[in-house]
């Protein structure tokens, strides 16, 4: 692992998600809803070869109140795996997925992460 991608602290909010701090200095918020979409489980991510997700995502109820949306899932705990991964478990009652720091590292999408990268020749 690098420095990139080495958790040295890390803060969770069951509502609002997960604070990290990189061995290189960098931080990453990463908001709960952010997390469930990313899971990176077989159930979520069609390794079965069906050709879609496993895991059905109801439609978004219509409302009265177009300002109205949904808060989704949050979380109920959360539990280390080795010194490699974290595991989060849902409201919604998933927790199959492991979160790698490599993973999480990957989900930030602060502006410095979702710049564009200059390319190597």
């Amino acid at each position: 692992m690098t420095a990139a991608s080495t958790a040295s602290e890390v803060n969770v909010s069951l509502s609002e998600g997960v604070d990290i701090l990189w061995q290189d200095g960098h931080r990453s918020h990463l908001n709960v809803r952010s997390l469930r979409q990313a899971c990176p489980c077989a159930t979520c991510n069609d390794l079965h070869g069906t050709g879609e997700s496993l895991l059905k995502q109801p439609s978004a109820p219509s409302t009265a109140l177009p300002m109205f949306k949904p808060t989704g899932a949050t979380l109920l705990a959360v539990e280390p795996v080795g010194r490699y991964a974290l595991r989060f478990t849902f409201s919604d009652g998933h927790n199959t997925g492991i979160y790698t720091w490599e993973h999480l590292r990957r989900l930030c999408s602060c502006a410095e992460c979702a710049a564009p990268k200059p390319k190597r020749d």
